[in-house]
């Protein structure tokens, strides 16, 4: 038993040792004959659409079955006239074989592999009935350029080694056999060979650039969906930033309130002022906690905003700007100005501003109007542009602009609609609820109309 051990370990390192060892062709005769059997029945004869067949249905597949049935029908029938007349074969064995060698090429159409199965076929029985009367090329032309229409659609729809096989398979089933069943020259079946790769070859690299472009295509479609789920968490960041300071503001004046109300107000129950300590308490908790998660938001480098948050008492400001950057701005303030929620005051001038900002970038020049429209429980803010009589090309790193606008109107339950006017331009419509509660610290009267 201890003997034993060492010598079996030794035997079955010397057995791998040795199944190491390839013998020399073995390993290429087996991929050739998983690549013919791939070609012969093992590929999904649907695993893709065959060329040229378009892949959204349209006026082109029309087309192309049209211009497909024709070629078919004269491949056919100039196969079947050539076995019939020129190899003298049988009306009836002339027309099954001639049949067999083009026709299928409708099928090509949508199924390739099948119709290079059935071709196969119909050359093999052309070379056995054919060679007698033609031994040097025992080959009808219509059948010889239906088969180089379907090799090549072949390459360029299926995998590298099923494509594989159906060249090994078209060389043993149509060109070899007519070297010893006929008078052949050798050459020429090798310059056969030759033309018969060059066109697996040509349909296999279509079929490598149509892939690389489908991935390129996908993986773009992957960077724009990653870069609008970027846009829109940084704009979900800036917007807890901005809000932070309106937060921090009221609960700052609640802990103020509450550690000031017992110094007011004198003789105050002691039930109250434990009420107010909690209010207190709970109020500079709140604040610190806000803080700290605001505090995650922000980049290492970035500092806390110190200016107060803009509203629409600043909306001549953004007029002001607009007309500096070259457009040509009207502003208008329909109903009765009041004092607003901070949070919708803040995003109906984060809208005016961002849509001047894009007016500015794709429609220089443009006339644009803004409007304010204050309704009984909701705000209106209206940007809109005539366009730009050279359009102009979308430059690199834009177009998130929306995305911040629609995630101030998510936030507070408004609607947005933005895209093309009747004028040719650019209209962005914000429907803001209000509800005509007021905000703390309004800066003034209400913007005078225009």
């Amino acid at each position: 038993m201890l003997g034993g051990a060492p010598g079996t370990r030794t035997a079955t390192g010397y057995g791998r040792a040795m199944s190491s060892v390839e013998i020399p062709g073995v390993r290429l005769a087996v991929q050739a004959f998983d690549a013919v059997l791939d070609a012969a029945a093992r590929t999904p004869v649907t695993q893709v659409p065959g060329w040229p067949w378009p892949a959204r249905p349209t006026r082109a597949r029309l087309v192309v079955s049209i211009i497909w049935a024709v070629l078919a029908s004269g491949l056919t029938a100039s196969a079947v006239a050539e076995l019939i007349a020129g190899r003298m074969l049988s009306s009836i064995l002339g027309t099954v074989i001639g049949v067999a060698q083009s026709l299928p090429l409708l099928l090509a159409v949508r199924r390739p592999l099948v119709a290079w199965r059935i071709m196969v076929l119909g050359q093999f029985a052309g070379v056995l009935a054919s060679y007698p009367h033609d031994p040097i090329w025992p080959w009808p032309v219509g059948g010889c350029l239906a088969m180089i229409v379907v090799l090549f659609q072949v390459a360029a729809s299926y995998p590298r080694r099923a494509v594989v096989g159906v060249g090994l398979l078209t060389a043993v089933f149509m060109l070899l056999p007519a070297v010893p069943l006929g008078d052949t020259p050798p050459w020429l079946v090798l310059i056969l060979c030759g033309a018969e790769a060059l066109v697996l070859v040509l349909g296999d690299a279509i079929l490598g650039r149509r892939t690389a472009e489908a991935r390129l295509a996908e993986q773009a479609e992957l960077r724009r969906q990653d870069l609008a789920r970027q846009a829109v968490l940084e704009e979900r960041s800036r917007i807890a930033r901005e809000l932070h300071d309106v937060v921090a503001h009221h609960m700052s004046m609640i802990a103020i309130q509450a550690e000031a109300a017992p110094l007011k107000i004198q003789d105050l129950p002691p039930a109250a002022q434990a009420t107010l300590a909690a209010i207190r308490g709970a109020a500079r908790e709140a604040l610190a906690e806000t803080r700290r998660v605001v505090g995650l938001l922000r980049n290492g480098d970035e500092l806390p905003e110190r200016v107060p948050q803009p509203g629409l008492a600043r909306l001549d400001e953004l007029v002001e700007a607009g007309r500096v950057s070259g457009l040509a701005v009207e502003s208008a303030v329909v109903g009765m100005p009041r004092p607003l929620e901070v949070g919708v005051d803040l995003s109906a001038f984060r809208i005016v501003q961002e849509a001047l900002s894009n007016a500015a970038r794709y429609a220089p020049g443009a006339r644009v109007s803004v409007l304010v429209r204050y309704g009984r429980d909701s705000l209106r803010v209206s940007v809109t542009d005539n366009g730009c009589e050279v359009p102009l090309v979308a430059q690199a790193g834009g177009g998130h602009g929306l995305v911040g606008m629609r995630e101030r109107v998510a936030m507070l339950g408004g609607t947005l609609s933005a895209g093309p006017s009747e004028d040719g331009g650019f209209a962005v419509i914000a429907d803001l609820p209000c509800g005509g509660s007021a905000a703390v610290g309004w800066p003034g009267p209400g913007v005078p109309g225009r």
